[in-house]
């Protein structure tokens, strides 16, 4: 394939017609996979704004590879502003077989990650379940949720959630595409992990999602509440700060290098308990986002909608397991330790003593993993299913218990876990899981919860 994406003389071995023409994929253990297919156009002409649908071309365009993340630091970066594309994995095309689809939106918060992880692969899931899997990519950070309500640019009154209008737009393409891919447009269910998750409680808030998914699986990722109006300009002010701007220098703005957008991303957010740089993700915008994910109710709108919201045990293993310091803790360190990392305001001293009381085995580093994941990662999931309860609404939750061998064990179940187990992918590059049979069994368990859902 040339540079632009254009089909060049090598064969495809399956063709697909889209809205903007027809795209040529491979075969990969009987499964039709289509990698890095456009649904929408590059968005570096309309920065901070809602993108525009993708232009049409004429042949058949390659898409074998996977496409340019979102702008972003990190190990997928620097990315693209051209970044909206989109994976697809299918047992059948055009067949009329009306397959569940399953739509994953990437962790990495809000900040980082793409659709295109090796433990991303869908041919597995595709086998085991004859089903249709999505995965995406979307505008992140500052690119996908710089508020800039307070500019006086009308141009940008979306700023703050043109991420999530990604997300929405891509499941616009797949209910207009369903048919052509062997997928049920009445059937579609979103799972994410981590920042996915997140993204996916605040997609069940928005009327513009409205009927666009039918059945939901969050997987370490709770939105409870947005970011307020007020806090969010607060971080837009010092992000501007550093580019040296002022709120209403919008046209600089627009002009301005990528790279130095993703630099200036890299300031301290003071709100943050963590040494951590900006925070940006959805603002409770009025129009985009009227209302807070799940506070101070459950969202009406997907009260139909089955949930599933998941968590593992040792979530903080995976982010505070990488300082060898912190598996040997003493009880005299155990304190401001928890000042540093304890996402909840409680005085360290009785968090301790309780978890003492209640865990009189555990050493100071076994509390102090359990604190900061219980603190960090669990509130989110309780009140969500505790307010999915309180509705009516159908939901369960899981606990992933089951260890990591990694690293000796000492991670046990760690966040992103289930990643692999729910894609049925233990073999992939990445998995942490090994692959003998208690790590094939445990997968089999959690992609067919997953499939049983959808």
């Amino acid at each position: 394939a040339s540079a632009s994406g254009l089909a060049a003389s090598t064969p495809t071995h399956v063709v697909a017609s889209t809205r903007s023409g027809r795209i040529g994929g491979v075969r990969e253990q009987g499964v039709q996979v289509f990698r890095g297919i456009r649904y929408g156009a590059d968005t570096a002409p309309r920065r901070f704004q809602p993108a525009l649908q993708e232009a049409t071309w004429r042949g058949v365009r390659d898409a074998l590879g996977y496409a340019a993340s979102a702008p972003q630091n990190g190990d997928e970066g620097p990315g693209s502003e051209d970044c909206l594309f989109l994976n697809v994995w299918t047992p059948g095309l055009r067949d009329g077989a009306r397959r569940p689809i399953l739509f994953y939106i990437h962790g990495g918060g809000y900040n980082n990650g793409s659709g295109s992880h090796a433990l991303y692969d869908g041919v597995n899931l595709c086998r085991r379940g004859d089903v249709v899997v999505v995965t995406v990519n979307h505008r992140l950070n500052a690119f996908g949720y710089l508020y800039l309500g307070e500019s006086g640019d009308e141009r940008l009154r979306d700023a703050g959630n043109v991420g999530q209008l990604d997300l929405i737009d891509a499941l616009r393409w797949v209910r207009e595409h369903a048919h052509e891919f062997g997928g049920d447009a009445g059937n579609v269910t979103v799972f994410g992990q981590s920042g996915g998750g997140a993204k996916i409680a605040t997609l069940m808030a928005m009327p513009e999602a409205d009927g666009l998914f039918h059945r939901a699986m969050t997987m370490s990722g709770q939105q409870v509440t947005a970011a307020g109006p007020r806090a969010a300009a607060q971080r837009t002010a010092l992000f501007l700060a550093e580019l040296g701007l002022g709120p209403r220098d919008t046209a600089a703005l627009l002009a301005m290098p990528m790279a130095r957008l993703l630099e200036a991303t890299r300031v301290r957010d003071p709100s943050r308990v963590e040494n951590t740089s900006l925070y940006f993700g959805p603002v409770l915008d009025t129009h985009n986002l009227p209302r807070h994910p799940f506070y101070p109710d459950a969202p009406a709108q997907s009260a139909r909608i089955p949930m599933v919201i998941g968590n593992t045990r040792d979530e903080t293993r995976a982010f505070l397991g990488n300082d060898e310091a912190n598996f040997a803790l003493t009880w005299d360190q155990l304190p401001q330790k928890l000042r540093e990392q304890q996402y909840v305001d409680l005085s360290p001293e009785v968090v301790i003593a309780e978890y003492r009381r209640l865990y009189p085995d555990y050493t100071p580093s076994e509390a102090f993993f359990a604190a900061t994941t219980a603190g960090r990662s669990w509130r989110g999931a309780i009140i969500e299913a505790e307010e999915r309860a309180k509705q009516g609404a159908p939901a369960w939750v899981y606990q992933l218990d089951w260890r990591s061998p990694a690293e000796g064990g000492r991670l046990r179940a760690f966040h992103t876990l289930d990643i692999p187990l729910v894609f049925d992918n233990v073999a992939a590059k990445g998995s942490k899981t090994g692959d003998d049979a208690r790590a094939r069994a445990m997968a089999a368990r959690m992609s067919e919860v997953l499939i049983a859902l959808a």
